[in-house]
């Protein structure tokens, strides 16, 4: 795979908030501000880069059977330096992202790429995944957040814009607000890629993470030996 095509694809083709939908908790309630924005897509950003640089290194010597505590691990201690680093030096922003900055251990962009990337690639290859993945989820939280701010609290970046100050939209500054955002991002990036998702409409046991240790009776299992039968 190109290096420039494994960094480029989280930007849009296969952004993991706008195409891949992950993300989500994190995404929109970090969307209200763009400071907020920004900073939460630097943290995961960094924290993408180094698990999956270390994730990819250790990739032969982790077992299958409990590669995902150890991600996880891995994760946290990555985390945990990031809110270390950020409260010795940033505390004002620290306290701004509050829990959800920890919550970034369990953020699906960043476990789910060390499973179907890290896990199968190179360092190199693996830490520009990071790269791109990290922009991408950054680029979708700073665009939702700008729409959210400048058009539901009259300011830009904590700036007040005189202007719009009598035309502000407060619900998009709501949950409810944040959801039509969303939505209209989502539909936008759909329109541009033309709908085109960058998965396989099928699936089988081929290049499964889990088909070392799946019931074979399962019914999608099941079926499929059915159908090869005939």
């Amino acid at each position: 795979m190109k290096k420039t095509k494994v960094f480029t694809n989280g930007l849009l083709k296969e952004n993991p908030v706008l195409v891949l939908v992950l993300g989500t908790c994190p995404t929109l309630a970090m969307s209200v501000s763009i400071i907020n924005a920004i900073a939460m897509g630097l943290a995961a950003t960094a924290v993408l880069i180094c698990s999956n640089i270390v994730i990819s290194l250790l990739r032969k010597v982790i077992p299958d059977t409990v590669r995902i505590p150890c991600y996880i691990v891995v994760i946290a201690g990555f985390v945990t330096l990031v809110q270390m680093l950020m409260e010795a030096y940033l505390p004002d922003l620290y306290e701004m992202l509050g829990v959800y900055l920890a919550l970034i251990v369990v953020n699906c962009i960043i476990l789910g790429r060390a499973e179907m990337f890290a896990n199968k690639h190179g360092v190199l290859e693996s830490a520009l995944d990071g790269l791109g993945m990290g922009f991408g989820f950054t680029l979708a939280l700073l665009a939702m957040a700008t729409v959210r701010e400048v058009l539901g609290n009259a300011s830009f970046a904590g700036m007040k814009i005189g202007f719009l100050e009598n035309y502000k939209i407060p619900i998009l500054t709501a949950p409810p607000g944040g959801f039509l955002v969303f939505g209209c991002m989502i539909a936008l990036v759909a329109h541009i890629t033309k709908g085109r998702a960058p998965f396989k409409k099928s699936f089988d046991c081929e290049g499964c993470p889990s088909a070392s240790f799946c019931r074979k009776d399962c019914a999608g299992c099941a079926e499929k030996t059915e159908t090869e039968a005939k």
